[in-house]
């Protein structure tokens, strides 16, 4: 905005701005020394508007209180605008911005909690999700930060995946799902139509194939056309379709799919790839609160206290 507001641009604000305020002030001060005629034949002059008749709108003078109530507003905004940016690329005399409040408060904020962090940091992650506080905790972070995408009950929805039913693109361990949140990742299936085939009614065959993985409705003639050619797609997925986590290649054989499992969404996968991100939240949230956001969704799809016990 400041680079935006600069030169010419910040002048033409400043400028409309001032004169706005200043003609404001100046008429309603005019108004108020205009002089009203004596009334004739007793009748007080009105504005010419009548309504049903025999309604006037008389012409009488704004009351006192209403006017000065209206010059201190006028210059109120004049020292408002001294004190604070809203003159073109002026920043005010106390050179206040929302962003620098915001990094005061949440610098606050983190003197008061860092120590409740690093004394979770120095646990490992399924006793954090053992201790209900930090859950809770945990969760409003993910809330804050999560929900967007994921949703408030972290199911996701299409090509945000579901962090709660223990089927993961990743490898799914606690640290993986640290690292994850700390440094984002980067998903990407390229298109495949070139490599089994180059015809659409190949991709199609294809797409029967890997919806058969996990006996959803298909065309078993065509899946069994496509199966030898499905070794291209093994390289990633495992020749038995089952996934391989060290890649984030997804299983296919087990009817839960990222975007959508239907006939066409095959297709449109395999003949056109995906390029997926999740964005890194290490350098908002620091370690300690992505520590605690990482131990919420891993208690979401494991049994935090039998592993403490166990431990």
């Amino acid at each position: 905005m400041a680079d935006f507001l600069s030169g010419f641009w910040s002048h033409y604000v400043s400028i409309i701005t001032i004169v706005s305020i200043v003609a404001c002030f100046l008429l309603a001060f005019l108004t108020s020394r205009a002089k009203l005629p004596p009334p004739v034949n007793g009748e007080v002059e009105t504005t010419g508007h009548v309504w049903d008749g025999d309604l006037a709108e008389l012409n009488n003078p704004l009351p006192r209180w209403w006017l000065y109530l209206f010059y201190i507003t006028c210059i109120f905004s004049a020292g408002y605008l001294i004190l604070y940016p809203g003159l073109g690329s002026f920043d005010g005399v106390l050179n206040w911005s929302a962003a620098g409040q915001y990094e005061e408060e949440v610098a606050s904020m983190d003197e008061v909690t860092a120590p409740l962090f690093a004394e979770y940091l120095a646990q490992d992650i399924p006793a954090v999700a053992a201790n209900p506080d930090a859950v809770a905790m945990g969760e409003r972070l993910f809330l804050t930060y999560c929900s967007q995408c994921h949703g408030s009950d972290a199911r996701g929805s299409r090509s945000f995946p579901n962090l709660a039913d223990n089927d993961w693109l990743g490898a799914g361990t606690p640290e993986h799902i640290k690292n994850t949140v700390l440094n984002g990742r980067n998903a990407v299936m390229p298109p495949m139509m070139a490599a089994i085939g180059n015809t659409p009614e190949d991709v199609t065959a294809m797409a029967n194939y890997v919806l058969s993985l996990s006996d959803s409705r298909h065309d078993a003639a065509l899946a069994e056309k496509a199966k030898p050619r499905f070794a291209v797609c093994g390289a990633c997925h495992g020749m038995d379709g089952k996934g391989n986590p060290a890649v984030g290649a997804p299983n296919l054989t087990d009817d839960i799919w990222l975007y959508g499992g239907s006939l066409s969404s095959v297709e449109y996968a395999i003949s056109n790839g995906f390029n997926n991100r999740m964005p890194a939240f290490g350098e908002l949230l620091g370690e300690g609160k992505a520590h605690v956001v990482a131990a919420y969704i891993w208690s979401l799809s494991n049994s935090p206290e039998k592993t403490a016990s166990a431990n």
